[in-house]
């Protein structure tokens, strides 16, 4: 298997980069989490891509020589190919070529174990081969096996664009009832009402592990990337017995292909309506502020940057302990990762359970009260639940009917209050 990266890439919004033996070595971990082994890296430099491969004919050739002499049956490429680029590769090569994306896509593919985690991914992967098609119709008749040609699902890819598409609708209408699905069981954690709290950060970082740590969960977790895609919630006490939910969220990574962020919109959901999250970052790595600067990048993008956050130090059982303190190492990864706003921070090993305890406290110091407010609400008469619903958790002062609606006026808590945002008038 081979790799390939041009110059040091574009890693973060304050100008850090990734060299290219650090974007490879990334592409590495993630060849090796998909089940391949990896035989032999390659660097080129070029002023410029190649349009027809990428690397150009000599460079080609000298794949060619390497391939051969490895058998490899397989080449990736740290850079998303077009279709053209592909193609022309594969008949020179003789073997199977993909590029980063496809490779997270296999990835995904693999780990996802609910429905809706693998319509997700099957849209990711419809939406990324519908452009490569074009010449391709003799792999895609059949499924095959290995990384890079597992086909989304059971559907068998057709060449018939038009059944593709409609493939993709039907995707689209079954990913709608599962959202509608999931609305209606965050709906009745809202309705308890209990805050959510969401485990965030880059792939590998430990989440998962600090999630069984805090919630006894017995959720997957291992050194592979992504080994989890499949959101999981669960209660959490905490020192002052007050009860929150925790959710632990798929892992962020750099170029996230874009099918995959819009596929994965559900998922996401719990990290854009939570409360607090816990922003974990692998502080053993030596690129937690590069990776830290793409989470909060990530968390930009799908709306969630404002929400309230606490930077938790994880894998701190593997640094020399007079590399530990939390707020040197909070000072120099959130001034490397040049991030605009501060954030209180937390050493820990979610491993050993060292800075536990130190965590649960500041996350009660942290996560925002329940504030009362007043509001008015419109209920449709026939609404009798959410009427009932508002005088058990709310204090009503005044109630008046206006033809088909009831107006009610009250003073409800803020999680009470986004409970039946859709009722209010004022």
């Amino acid at each position: 298997m081979s790799g390939r990266s041009r110059r040091p890439v574009p890693a973060t919004p304050a100008g850090l980069e990734y060299t290219a033996e650090e974007s490879l070595e990334e592409l590495v971990v993630l060849a090796e989490s998909a089940g391949a082994r990896v035989l032999e890296k390659i660097i080129q430099l070029r002023s410029a891509p190649d349009p027809a491969t990428l690397i150009g004919s000599g460079k080609v050739d000298e794949l060619k020589r390497l391939v051969e002499a490895q058998q490899a049956d397989l080449v990736i490429f740290d850079r998303e190919l077009s279709p053209t680029q592909t193609r022309n590769l594969e008949r020179a090569l003789h073997c199977k070529v993909i590029d980063r994306t496809q490779l997270i896509l296999d990835i995904f593919a693999r780990r996802a174990r609910t429905r809706e985690g693998q319509l997700q991914v099957e849209l990711a992967q419809l939406n990324y081969l519908l452009p490569r098609l074009a010449g391709r119709g003799a792999e895609m008749s059949r499924l095959g096996g290995g990384i890079g040609t597992r086909g989304p699902g059971e559907t068998q890819l057709e060449t018939d664009r038009r059944r593709i598409f409609r493939r993709i609708q039907r995707i689209q209408h079954d990913l709608d009832a599962v959202r509608s699905g999931r609305k209606i069981q965050r709906s009745k954690r809202q309705s308890v009402p209990l805050l959510t709290i969401a485990l965030v950060g880059y792939t590998n970082a430990g989440k998962s592990t600090l999630f069984n740590r805090l919630t006894q969960a017995g959720v997957v977790a291992d050194a592979r990337m992504f080994a989890t895609l499949d959101p999981t919630v669960r209660q959490l006490t905490l020192p002052s017995n007050r009860r929150v939910l925790l959710s632990d969220t798929v892992g962020f990574i750099r170029n996230l292909p874009t099918t995959l962020v819009k596929a994965f919109r559900a998922t996401l959901e719990e990290v854009t309506e939570s409360a607090l999250h816990l922003h974990v970052v692998d502080v053993s790595s030596p690129l937690a502020a590069e990776q830290t600067a793409h989470v909060l990048k990530v968390l930009a993008e799908i709306g969630a940057a404002e929400t309230p956050h606490l930077l938790v130090l994880n894998k701190a059982d593997l640094l020399p302990d007079n590399q530990a303190d939390p707020e040197t190492l909070r000072r120099r990864i959130m001034a490397d990762a040049g991030a605009g706003y501060q954030s209180r921070a937390v050493t820990i090993s979610a491993r050993t359970g060292y800075g536990i305890e130190n965590l649960l406290n500041l996350i009660d110091e942290a996560l925002p009260a329940d504030p009362i407010t007043r509001a008015i609400f419109q209920f449709p008469i026939g609404d009798g639940s959410s009427l009932h619903f508002l005088h058990e958790h709310g204090r009503v002062t005044h109630t008046r009917y206006k033809e088909d609606v009831c107006e009610v006026e009250a003073y409800v808590p803020e999680s009470v209050r986004r409970r039946l945002s859709e009722y209010i008038v004022e």
